[in-house]
């Protein structure tokens, strides 16, 4: 059952009730009517090309009122589909928002898909307007794919955004209940996955996600680096961001030395991201104190111990004044949360991070559920845990093992409506009394604490019969700067049992140098992979052990919220 919570950070929108909105949620508008009426001088969308440019909230009203009464001049009514691709910037932001004030239904699309399979989601979501970056711009001034009007989304290529405008009109508006965005999942080959949001999906998961609570302040400043088409990026980072009066910062590319610029630059206070880019950073800052020399990183590694102690025990966070000098090197001195999803974070980078003195949390979602479900929270968090769910989430386990894991399936404000013109599809997705059924596996303590396994398609089952989640097992790694990427999967012992043996594939960091800051052979890489693999192995339960490993020349393909697509392997 949903967890009772005390605060609650929405409660200041009952006095818009009956004057901005009438729902129990106020739609995207409405939301973004109600923070600018709180805070209309507020820095909303910034970027650095390379100078600061900024626009206030009052301002991207108007460019946003502006775009909307165009597309309503084009013909767009509530409901219709208006799809949006390209690199993160305020143009792309100007683009959404438009739309659901125009009544339309917004389809982010990934910009980094081919051609092909972006003309592939725009037909099957039956859009009829389409802005874009320049790079694309050619290719859909050439190949209509059904669309009435194709827009830049940069000044002096085809039509500039910020010179939309149109006529005043009467726009049959949105309400909580309708869909305000399509967001298709992985797979681009086949049939793809529509996942349909409502605006009461995305307003409700957007302010019950601070009643975990997690304090977001107008003061904040977010940066937006993780591709905002994805569900993560959209929710956590740019709709969290406008429900508060906060701003945006557009982070041009997933560059370690950009990002490590831009967060110094803005003062970054927010910092959200996947686990692969907190990995670096923390590789990057261990490698600067190894470089100090044994005596000082053993000093420095038994401080922060002594600091997440005292963090934990005593919620007090010594350690920002400690080693304000390393966070300051790393850019990170400005930052008061760092927030980690799309993926399973290793607890030992989750508690080097609090041990620094960032306050660091976990969440977990999915598209289907807009996407936050649990977040840990800052003041009472668990090392190993994906955090706590949500006011307003009902989550279960189902059909739980001896171990209490099962598949996690949830209820709640936040589930989305279904899956695009795919009745059976969605029917399939959700349990005979209505929960949506996550494909995640986990089990929960008695706090409503969850704890991910893994996903429930890439268990292996050993052997001796026991199911093993490659998941845990990869975050053994995540520490180790030899190794860049690795990947645990299941291989065929006994085809008549159907067992399977436990294989390790790993590309080798190709940055990496040795204590002399020397490169080194492939044979020495090999040796010292096959001594972690050992290591780790020694570390774990019997029957997770790796007794295959295969070490590869090239990198496995990612996603663009830097997960490995398994399926590709």
């Amino acid at each position: 059952m949903p967890v009772p919570y005390t605060e609650k950070p929405w409660e200041f929108l009952n006095e818009y009730r009956g004057k901005i909105f009438t729902g129990q949620w106020p739609t995207l508008p409405e939301m973004f009517r109600i923070t600018v009426s709180r805070f209309p001088e507020r820095a909303c969308f910034t970027i650095y090309e390379p100078d600061r440019i900024s626009i206030n909230y009052t301002e991207a009203l108007y460019l946003v009122e502006s775009v909307a009464r165009w597309l309503h001049g084009k013909g767009i009514r509530r409901g219709d589909r208006v799809a949006v691709t390209g690199k993160n910037s305020p143009e792309w932001a100007i683009a959404y928002l438009g739309t659901v004030f125009a009544g339309g239904v917004v389809v982010p699309i990934d910009y980094q898909l081919k051609n092909e399979e972006s003309d592939l989601l725009i037909k099957t979501a039956g859009a009829r307007i389409l802005f874009v970056d320049e790079e694309k711009l050619d290719h859909y001034n050439e190949n209509s794919c059904g669309l009435e009007s194709v827009i830049s989304l940069k000044q002096g290529l085809g039509t500039y955004i910020y010179t939309l405008n149109g006529p005043e009109a009467e726009i049959d508006k949105a309400i909580e209940t309708d869909i305000a965005a399509i967001l298709f999942t992985s797979g681009t080959t086949g049939v793809p996955k529509g996942v349909m949001l409502t605006h009461k999906n995305l307003v409700s998961d957007c302010y019950q996600a601070q009643g975990t609570p997690l304090i977001i302040l107008h003061t904040d400043v977010f940066y937006a680096i993780l591709p905002i088409h994805h569900s993560y990026t959209m929710l956590a980072v740019f709709i969290e961001t406008i429900s508060v009066g906060a701003e945006v910062v557009f982070g041009k590319k997933m560059v370690t030395t950009q990002i490590l610029k831009d967060l110094k630059e803005a003062q970054v206070t927010m910092l959200l991201g996947v686990p692969m880019l907190f990995n670096k950073v923390l590789t990057g800052i261990r490698r600067g104190l190894k470089a100090k020399g044994a005596l000082v990183f053993g000093i420095i590694t038994f401080l922060m111990g002594i600091s997440g102690i005292i963090k934990k025990v005593f919620k007090v966070n010594p350690g920002k004044k400690m080693f304000k000098t390393v966070l300051d090197k790393a850019s990170l001195s400005s930052v008061r949360i760092c927030i980690s999803g799309g993926g399973p974070l290793a607890p030992s980078v989750f508690r080097k991070y609090n041990q620094l003195g960032i306050d660091f949390v976990q969440g977990y979602g999915l598209t289907e559920t807009s996407p936050i479900i649990t977040i840990n929270p800052v003041e009472q968090y668990k090392e190993t845990s994906v955090g706590r769910t949500c006011p307003g989430v009902d989550m279960k386990i189902l059909n739980p093992d001896e171990r209490g894991i099962g598949e996690v399936i949830v209820k709640g404000s936040m589930v989305m409506l279904g899956y695009f013109n795919m009745p059976e599809e969605t029917a399939a997705t959700f349990t005979p009394d209505g929960y949506l059924k996550t494909g995640d596996l986990g089990y929960m303590d008695s706090e409503n604490y969850l704890y991910l396994t893994g996903r429930a398609k890439n268990m292996i089952v050993t052997e001796g019969g026991k199911n093993v989640y490659p998941e845990e097992i990869e975050n053994e790694f995540q520490l180790f700067e030899e190794i860049d990427q690795i990947l645990i999967r299941g291989f065929v012992l006994d085809q008549k049992l159907k067992t399977e043996g436990i294989e390790a594939l790993v590309h080798p960091n190709p940055e990496y140098k040795n204590e002399k800051g020397n490169a080194i052979s492939k044979d020495e890489m090999k040796a010292k992979i096959e001594n972690i693999i050992h290591e780790v192995n020694q570390t774990l339960q019997p029957y997770q052990k790796i007794n295959k490993v295969e070490i590869l020349d090239k990198p496995m393909e990612m996603t663009t919220t830097k997960k490995i697509k398994r399926g590709n392997l």
